[in-house]
């Protein structure tokens, strides 16, 4: 791993926890859920009408809480740590997935579990882009270099994580094959070695929850002293934490200051407002808000089109808003859009490092255009993909061009994903490399707690320990720099809300637009928001090139001046 990413401030084990453990199993669980929650309700409970309605009401609910849930995980892993909330999400699939089998009811017992399911997939779906951030070591303190040698180093570090998101792309389209290839089988295999449907469903629902047991137990051990978490622990919910920083007077003398940490309304509000000012968290938003929708795109509305063709042309008699009733009655429509979804699946898998080299490759201040080709591609999928006369590819004319929009959409999703985890990195850990090395934030040793080590310049006692809060100068371009590095359980939380708040529209919207206008509406809906997305990333590189030419005719960048997206 070392040799891959030089500057990893993480170790090996830490580095393969993320990428094995968090990245991997944070989408295995939720598609298996996903996929296994319709036999819960008619092999378990034994409920045979309503299954898509019960089904959905729960999937609704689930992104609900979800929506709350990811803001809320964000806050608590800015204080007491990232490893924390990984491991109690875990150890929440693992409760709740035994309370699912167990359930004697849809309403309320079926929904209390899924409710818990969703809370402990907000915690770990938010750290899979929260630890991001973590991974990378900030420039040495203290440390002289050639600004022609720092230049380098600074663009090789900023390199990092779209290479590093790449990888996290691929592991979590290996954790959705996991799910499908290793987990979902279980019932079946139970139900060979003689048990019933609803004991076998049950044991395979065991089973998983001890591996999410394990992974937490991983997790917990192999993301210790994970660089910056260092002194986050469960004592800051109920206390007031402080920021400790020190600098380095003209004289050699090191002042020492404590500032309060930020309450979670402000860290709340300082992340929704870093959208706003800094291009990259923004664009990692939006391109968030376009990923998530993308993945119900794919895995829900493009069974629904293809089955809606089918009884279209009386090819089949299911119902095309039930997925349960379509694997039931017609086969060859489900054989079709499993077909259709996996290319797409594999067209992201393939792609997902390829997004990530790319990312890291681009041009100083070009960081931004992977996600422009990602939603360019997207226009173009779904776009072409809603206008289908027959998506069937493998019989009738001008089905081939179903394989082509499924392989463009696939492109854009995972494109999507990883390109807004680079760009939210980068503009999370941006502002260390850019500002002054006068002040460094660290632990307390002895020489900090010296009597000289709250003087000021000179060495004047009189110098307060606590800055006051509307200090400028070094105390301000210090508060800059902590809120974007110490924000990434908070930016993160607000990423995965855009990511639910798309969810939450597509379905909604999407889904009553198929059923009163076309079958291709939830994918023109879809191009719209890879629309929105393009024309918002045109438009932050043209205030950045005017930014940039204003910068060469007047000097160095003022105070709240756009930063480079680099």
């Amino acid at each position: 791993m070392a040799r891959l990413f030089p500057r990893l401030t993480a170790t090996t084990l830490q580095a393969t926890t993320y990428l094995l453990g968090v990245a991997l199993f944070s989408i295995a669980f939720l598609v298996f859920l996903n996929s296994s929650i319709s036999f819960v309700v008619t092999d378990v409970i034994g409920q045979k009408e309503d299954v898509g309605s019960a089904v959905g009401t729960l999937g609704f609910a689930d992104e609900l809480l979800a929506l709350v849930a990811c803001p809320l995980w964000g806050l608590l892993s800015d204080r007491i740590g990232v490893r924390a909330v990984a491991v109690s999400g875990y150890c929440i699939i693992a409760f709740s997935l035994v309370c699912l089998v167990q359930s004697e009811n849809v309403y309320p017992e079926l929904l209390v579990g899924r409710l818990g399911f969703s809370l402990g997939a907000a915690a770990c779906s938010t750290m899979v882009t929260a630890v991001l951030p973590a991974m990378f070591a900030k420039r040495t303190e203290g440390e002289e270099t050639d600004p022609a040698v720092h230049e380098i180093a600074n663009g090789h570090a900023a390199r990092l994580p779209s290479q590093l998101a790449g990888l996290v792309g691929l592991f979590t389209g290996a954790g959705a094959l996991v799910a499908l290839l290793i987990f979902l089988p279980l019932p079946t295999w139970f139900q060979g070695e003689g048990q019933s449907r609803a004991h076998s469903v049950q044991s395979g629902f065991y089973i998983v929850a001890s591996v999410a047991v394990c992974v937490a137990i991983f997790i917990f051990f192999g993301l210790r002293n994970l660089p910056g978490e260092e002194d986050k622990t469960l004592s800051a919910l109920w206390s007031t934490p402080y920021d400790e920083s020190t600098k380095t007077t003209d004289d050699g003398h090191l002042h020492t200051t404590l500032t309060p940490a930020p309450s979670y309304m402000s860290l709340v509000k300082e992340s929704l407002k870093l959208g706003f000012t800094n291009p990259s968290i923004g664009l990692g938003y939006l391109g968030g808000f376009v990923a998530r929708a993308s993945s119900v795109g794919i895995s829900l509305f493009i069974p629904l089109f293809v089955n809606a063709y089918f009884v279209r042309n009386g090819l089949c008699t299911s119902n095309p808003d039930d997925l349960t009733d379509i694997k039931e009655n017609c086969k060859r429509a489900y054989t079709l859009s499993a077909a259709l979804t996996g290319v797409a699946e594999t067209a992201a898998l393939i792609c997902a490092p390829l997004f990530g080299f790319v990312g890291g490759k681009v041009m100083k201040g070009r960081s931004e255009w992977p996600l422009l080709f990602a939603a360019a591609v997207g226009v173009g999928g779904y776009i072409a993909f809603g206008f289908l006369r027959n998506p069937d590819a493998f019989h009738g004319d001008g089905g081939q061009w179903a394989f082509v929009a499924v392989v463009l959409i696939g492109i854009s999703q995972i494109g999507a994903i990883v390109c807004s985890l680079g760009l939210l990195s980068r503009g999370i850990n941006q502002n260390s490399d850019e500002h002054g090395e006068e002040e460094h934030p660290r632990p307390p040793t002895a020489s900090t707690l010296r009597p000289d080590a709250t003087a000021g310049s000179g060495g004047d006692e009189t110098t307060p320990l606590l800055p006051q809060m509307g200090a400028k100068g070094a105390g301000s371009t210090h508060q800059g720099r902590r809120d974007q590095s110490h924000l990434k359980g908070s930016i993160a939380g607000v990423y995965s809300f855009a990511g639910g708040a798309g969810i939450l529209l597509l379905t909604k919207l999407g889904g009553a637009l198929f059923d009163s206008w076309t079958s291709g509406a939830p994918f023109f809906l879809l191009a719209i928001f890879n629309g929105i997305l393009l024309i918002a990333i045109a438009v932050v590189c043209g205030l950045v090139k005017v930014t940039e030419r204003n910068q060469r005719s007047t000097g160095p960048f003022q105070a709240g001046a756009i930063p480079n997206t680099q």
